[in-house]
């Protein structure tokens, strides 16, 4: 039987524009659907049912609008702050402090007309590949619930996942969009540093997290990536954004729709992480690597291979990451007792960081850039498996020693972390499934080249159709 949730976010933004649905019908249609179901999945922390129908209604009134996502149902990653809605950011310490105001990214979708349903769940202040906390029940992956839906925007890939969500916007500061996009069978964009006005990075320490898409196809992908870009809907000219050179093929929705061009790529399988850790990608997730690299050169595409030189990445982005989390609000002992045990690892660690090392190592991952790109510059794209492991089962990740802890992390997901820190764009795109879960590739681009991504993107899913494979819970 039809329901609404199987439209893609474009195809419903297409139906109410025509007026075949109203943004009213659709926002009940997915509040039932998170109220009947999401108790099972964890994805949301908050849902604002009353004031998402309240939204929904002057929308409905109001008549249609040229905002971009005008109508649309999504939800805001409870990193960001929505005023007068409880802001979690997964830790005890925050206690659901209410925002007296919205953060940037919240208030560009609300400006490009969508109506949001809640706060979905993200690991303890984003610090982790996996979405389980104290402040309520792990994130599950509609398609295993003995499995986690990766973090650090897990509720947002579960949701979108399950069909509680047309799409949803996630932050990126080491594949937090990625991972928990590639455990769902999902399309993440995380898009060049700079991109996205509201969520640039270039404000964050080493320029690390950036705002993007989530969703079940590519076409949505760039719908809500040209909404992010451009709130109010004018041609992204008017809005250059601050690192990142524009799209030469203008709106994102077009490039994805025609999928058009052949590109010189190259294939990797080595990480930055190699000598640091015993890095062991899965068999089959090379499998499918190898497979999608072969349908790609079927199609036309020059497919070569490259790597990851060795560098002292490891040591430089484990000091950024300590130093990052050395901010959190929590100054007593009693307030450090609240954090998560890999939470006040951070914390601690990061407070003791000297000035000199931190430089040091902002130095450091700025020569790592600049070799990331000159390394990658022959090729529109660099192929590697998103992830090197299946979905991991929930309560995998060592909840005491902190060391054990980081390195699980950088097993589990070792080609993310480095795209951040070379501000490139990156796509995880959901190819392959292996005994029933979902395996992703990721496509890394030139500065600012999202179209690019997206166009091999969109030739790889007109193959595969992946936007028609669901979990058991749709």
């Amino acid at each position: 039987m039809f329901e609404l949730h199987h439209l893609t976010a474009h195809e419903q933004w297409d139906w109410l524009r025509r007026g075949e649905v109203s943004p009213l019908e659709l926002t009940r249609h997915y509040l039932d659907r998170i109220e009947r179901l999401d108790g099972d999945i964890g994805a949301f922390v908050t849902v604002t049912a009353d004031a998402a129908r309240e939204r929904a209604a002057e929308l409905t009134a109001g008549g249609s609008s040229p905002a971009p996502l005008w109508g649309l149902p999504l939800a805001d990653k409870d990193l960001g702050d929505r005023a007068g809605v409880a802001t979690w950011s997964g830790s005890r310490l925050s206690r659901g402090r209410v925002a007296a105001a919205s953060s940037e990214i919240v208030d560009a979708v609300d400006e490009a007309g969508a109506v949001s349903l809640g706060k979905t769940a993200t690991p303890e202040y984003g610090l982790t590949a996996y979405t389980e906390t104290l402040i309520g029940p792990p994130t599950r992956n509609p398609w295993r619930p003995d499995t986690g839906a990766g973090g650090s925007s897990g509720g947002a890939a579960a949701a979108v996942a399950a069909g509680l969500l047309p799409f949803a916007p996630g932050s990126d500061g080491g594949g937090s969009i990625r991972i928990p996009a590639a455990a769902t069978g999902l399309v993440g964009l995380k898009p060049s540093r700079g991109r996205v006005p509201a969520q640039s990075g270039l404000s964050s320490l080493a320029g690390l997290p950036v705002g993007g898409p989530i969703a079940r196809s590519v076409a949505d992908a760039a719908l809500l990536l040209d909404a992010l870009v451009s709130p109010d809907g004018r041609p992204p000219r008017h809005h250059q954004a601050l690192w990142a050179p524009p799209s030469p093929d203008g709106a994102y929705l077009g490039t994805a729709v025609r999928g058009e061009g052949r590109f010189q790529l190259a294939v990797m399988t080595t990480s930055p992480w190699d000598d640091a850790f015993d890095v062991r990608v899965d068999p089959r997730l090379l499998g499918v690597l190898t497979d999608t690299a072969d349908m790609l050169a079927t199609m036309g595409h020059g497919v070569d291979e490259t790597s990851m030189p060795a560098s002292d990445y490891p040591d430089l982005f484990r000091t950024i990451w300590q130093a990052g989390a050395a901010g959190i609000p929590a100054d007593t002992e009693d307030e450090l007792a609240l954090l998560e045990p890999i939470t006040r690892w951070l914390v601690e660690r990061g407070r003791e960081v000297p000035a000199r090392q931190l430089g040091a190592a902002l130095t450091g991952l700025a020569g790592f850039e600049r070799m990331v790109v000159e390394r990658f510059a022959p090729f529109d794209a660099v192929l590697t498996p998103t992830l090197a492991m299946l979905p991991r089962p929930v309560g995998w990740y060592d909840a005491v020693d902190a060391e054990r802890n980081f390195e699980q992390q950088c097993l589990y997901s070792p080609f993310t972390s480095f795209v951040n820190v070379a501000g490139l764009p990156a796509i995880t795109l959901p190819v392959g499934e292996v005994d029933g879960q979902p395996v992703g590739v990721q496509l890394i681009g030139r500065p600012g080249r999202e179209d690019v991504l997206l166009a091999i993107g969109a030739q790889l899913e007109r193959r595969l159709r992946w936007q028609r494979r669901h979990p058991p819970v749709w």
